[in-house]
């Protein structure tokens, strides 16, 4: 079970620098929410484990992002 966590942490990693790496058009506020939703979402997965944990931890990433570069 713990090498399962540990492969999914890992490809939100892969996939969070894949993600922003395309962030070249994007906004500061905007590249400020999907950043906090990608560490969110980590976090989230890390901490609650499963799918609700990253989809709850990227929603608050998101929101927190979205309001910390306003």
């Amino acid at each position: 079970m713990k090498t399962i966590q540990q492969n999914a942490a890992r490809v939100l990693a892969v996939a969070a620098v894949v993600i922003l790496g395309g962030c070249a058009g994007m906004t500061h506020q905007e590249k400020g929410t999907a950043t906090g939703a990608v560490i969110g979402g980590v976090a989230g997965n890390v901490a609650g484990g499963g799918l609700l944990g990253t989809a709850a931890g990227a929603a608050v990433g998101g929101v927190i992002g979205h309001e910390v570069t306003k």
